[in-house]
């Protein structure tokens, strides 16, 4: 991905940054090093996608799957150093990606089947239903944690997960924008004209929470982390791009919008409060409290006017509205499963000693595997 923030609409680099991504199978070292060529006929790369998905015994936890599709999203948003941008739409690549996604999405909507509701739900009660899909969610709470006994390595680990989306965050939603009409399109450009600052490039989301992994003591370069995080944040990332990318599945991007907006605002203040508690400054914990402010607002547009006014003008999204705000649900609890987990046991999920020096805590506290209702 790009070496940093600024190379973005710049002059590229001189060698291929795509070599620097630890191929994790056979799928994700095609594509790494054929991408570095000039665009040519790939013949053999679904039949290696095809291979990658039989094999796996489940897509979320797939490291090689994950990783091509996050490599062949990345060609998407900002693509990579000295990668020829006519591979976005190359015709071998969108074979791969569609074997890839259809087995992702499989497992995604059986991942979340226990949780969706049991009878139909009418286009007015899709709101109320979110609601309840968000009472429901049993997840282990991070914010609960790192409020109370979080350390610095644990805050920094956290940032290095998260920044595989907040680092563009956005942008997967964004994507919706088009596929919409009336008032869920303005309901969603409301939210999003906030998300990116509101014009002011200093109070974009993504660069408040490159300030904070600054504060942190680590790199806020695009993408620096790709090789350390696991598969499954990689798919947390990619389930937003893959909802997002698909006009079929703009209802199920709406749904994961609206459930990120509904069960940000307390977490975000536990983090920012954590992070206080450790003698961070103001800088350091603005992403977070922005998003206290921004999200209480946010959660009323996102359920009632982008969702439920979204289900009753297309009926028949309801159920992928659910299935997109259950998927959120469901993939964030898994990762702060794991995570505390890990930390219960002294120990990462990161793939190795990513992390600066100065961030690392020999005392990691008691961990509190405490299920909230995203607390």
């Amino acid at each position: 991905m790009q070496r940093n923030a600024t190379a973005v609409g710049g002059a590229r680099g001189s060698d291929h940054l795509l070599r620097r991504v630890r191929p994790r199978g056979p799928l994700s070292a095609e594509l790494a090093d054929r991408l570095t060529a000039e665009p040519q006929p790939l013949p053999d790369l679904e039949s290696l996608a095809r291979e990658a998905v039989t094999d796996a015994t489940c897509t979320l936890t797939d490291a090689d799957i994950q990783l091509s599709l996050t490599v062949l999203y990345e060609l998407h948003y900002r693509s990579f150093d000295d990668i020829d941008d006519r591979w976005e739409w190359h015709p071998d690549l969108m074979g791969a990606a569609v074997c890839l996604e259809a087995a992702f999405e499989g497992d995604l909507r059986a991942l979340v089947a226990p949780r969706l509701p049991a009878d139909p739900v009418a286009p007015a009660g899709v709101a109320d239903a979110l609601a309840d899909l968000v009472t429901a969610d049993d997840s282990p709470s991070l914010g609960k944690h790192l409020a109370r006994h979080g350390t610095t390595a644990q805050y920094a680990e956290l940032l290095t997960h998260r920044s595989m989306y907040h680092l563009r965050e956005a942008d997967s939603h964004t994507w919706t924008i088009p596929r919409l009409a009336g008032p869920p399109k303005a309901a969603l450009v409301e939210i999003q004209a906030d998300e990116y600052g509101s014009g002011r490039a200093d109070w974009m989301h993504s660069t408040l929470f490159a300030v904070s992994m600054r504060g942190l003591g680590l790199d806020d370069s695009y993408g620096r982390y790709l090789n350390d995080v696991p598969a499954i944040t990689l798919a947390w990332a990619n389930t937003m791009t893959l909802f997002g990318l698909h006009r079929r599945l703009r209802g199920a991007s709406a749904g994961h919008l609206a459930a990120l907006e509904m069960t940000s605002s307390l977490p975000n203040r536990r983090y920012a409060d954590g992070l206080r508690r450790l003698g961070f400054d103001a800088d350091t914990t603005r992403f977070f409290d922005e998003h206290v402010e921004a999200d209480a607002v946010h959660e009323q547009i996102a359920a009632h006017d982008l969702a439920g006014r979204l289900a009753t003008a297309e009926p028949r999204l309801v159920e992928d509205i659910l299935f997109g705000a259950a998927a959120a649900l469901a993939i964030d609890g898994r990762v702060a499963a794991d995570l505390l987990t890990a930390w219960a046991s002294g120990g990462s999920l990161l793939g190795s000693a990513s992390l600066p020096v100065t961030t690392i805590s020999a005392n990691r506290g008691d961990i509190d595997l405490v299920s909230s209702s995203r607390g």
